[in-house]
């Protein structure tokens, strides 16, 4: 927004400037800043994490490799004793061996490697769940990513309709300028004639320091514009460019019920809330899914080194079961949570649809009224410019004074800051309109 000026007539709202560098069009500007805006960047980052979680999730259906290094020393004598006759009794020979035989175990390092492959089975059912959690997840990120987006166009489009607004008030500023300067030349030639006040003169040098002071002002605005909107767009701040384009009020192509059902199709918001119930129903089967034992096929190598009568080599192969009994109502409890889980989530959806129905309307509205106000100021303005072209008419037939063609130019510049005023509040207003229904 920006301070009152004086001004004789408004010049439509294009991109004039002649420092400019580049032209940059509202479309140019919204593609630029959803490629390059540093925010935009970072929820992308976030998909491409949850989209590594979900293959992460994906391996836990494979076999499970693992591998031990056993390095060890006994600490204390230790042997092995084999009863009399435990390898059997010969007719021949007798019992073997023909009385209990120890047999010491050196005390030396021994080394025990321990390699095992376990592939679940039971287990599926849960990592499937797994899986499906983290894709939901994904899909969140992806909702994230899309509310960063129409969030950074939204600022994208006010800035540049604000922008708009400026350049076309830096081009009617220079306007009225040359009129007050103009009216300052004319003034101090009457007042050597005598036939004008030094009074009157004061008051159109007034006039005129105060327009260039506005022009001051109104390009310091610009600037700080340019920088944001660089800013926006991932850009460097002191990039020069000008922006095109007028703000036209028309008519908005759809009715209220029609922008209500759009922004249920459209808004992120939406879909994260039905995702976010969709995860806690995943969470609530997967943690049920625990009371099931875990079952797995395993395979199991050991093989102890430096271990006197331990044999060499042990390979077995089977089943690996492991069942959490008892646990005094853990999963029960635990259930519980994750159905009040998904109660709030259910609340969580039919909130944001209530939500944005109100969004919608409220934007809707406040863009009718914007379209009204515009509609007026522009009446406004139109009438303040007749009167001037009036008033100048009178002057130079010395109908009027002086001061009443500066009163004449003081009202025209406030109907021309209103109606600038009122498009800025158009432009906003159809952008928010546009962000709530998804656009």
């Amino acid at each position: 927004m920006f301070r009152r000026f004086d001004l004789c007539l408004l010049l439509p709202l294009t991109a004039s400037l002649a420092w400019s560098q580049e032209t940059l069009t509202l479309d140019q500007a919204v593609a630029t800043a959803l490629k390059n805006n540093r925010l935009v960047k970072v929820a992308e980052l976030d998909v491409r994490k949850a989209e590594e979680d979900v293959d992460v999730a994906r391996t836990f259906r494979l076999p499970q490799f693992n591998f031990r290094l056993y390095e060890l020393q006994l600490l204390a004598r230790t042997n092995f004793l084999f009863p009399g006759g435990v390898f059997g009794v010969f007719p021949q020979i007798g019992p073997i061996p023909p009385v209990n035989t120890p047999v010491d175990i050196a005390r030396r390092p021994a080394s025990i490697p321990y390699f095992q492959a376990a592939q679940p089975i039971t287990q599926l059912r849960r990592v499937g769940l797994g899986i499906q959690l983290q894709n939901l997840n994904r899909l969140i990120a992806r909702q994230k990513l899309r509310m960063q987006e129409q969030d950074i166009t939204n600022q994208v489009k006010s800035t540049y309709y604000n922008l708009l607004q400026v350049q076309g008030g830096i081009d009617a500023t220079q306007e009225a300028l040359k009129l007050f300067q103009e009216l300052d030349r004319v003034s101090n030639e009457a007042l050597q004639q005598q036939v004008l006040l030094r009074g009157d003169v004061l008051e159109a040098q007034a006039g005129r320091a105060k327009t260039e002071q506005d022009l001051l002002v109104l390009h310091n605005t610009a600037s700080t514009l340019k920088e944001k909107l660089n800013q926006l767009m991932g850009r460097d701040l002191g990039i020069e460019f000008s922006v095109q384009g007028t703000i036209t009020p028309a008519d908005y192509a759809v009715d209220i019920a029609g922008a209500q059902e759009r922004a249920l199709k459209q808004r992120p918001e939406l879909e994260e809330a039905r995702l976010k119930k969709q995860q806690a129903e995943a969470d609530y089967k997967s943690k049920k899914s625990e009371y099931i034992p875990d079952l797995s096929l395993v395979f199991i190598y050991l093989s102890p080194f430096n271990v006197q009568v331990v044999p060499k080599n042990i390979t077995a192969a089977g089943f690996s079961l492991t069942w959490d009994v008892f646990d005094f109502g853990k999963k029960k409890h635990e259930l519980k949570g994750k159905n009040d889980t998904i109660d709030q989530a259910s609340a969580g959806i039919d909130e944001t649809v209530s939500l944005i129905r109100l969004d919608v309307r409220n934007r809707y509205r406040k863009m009718d009224e914007a379209r009204q106000q515009l509609k007026v100021t522009n009446l406004s303005r139109e009438l303040a410019q007749e009167r001037v072209r009036v008033g100048l008419n009178k002057y130079e037939e010395h109908a009027v004074q002086m001061k009443d063609v500066l009163q004449l130019q003081t009202n025209l510049a406030e109907a021309s800051y209103k109606y600038l005023e009122s498009l800025l509040a158009y432009g906003t207003a159809k952008a928010d309109l546009e962000k709530a229904m998804g656009e």
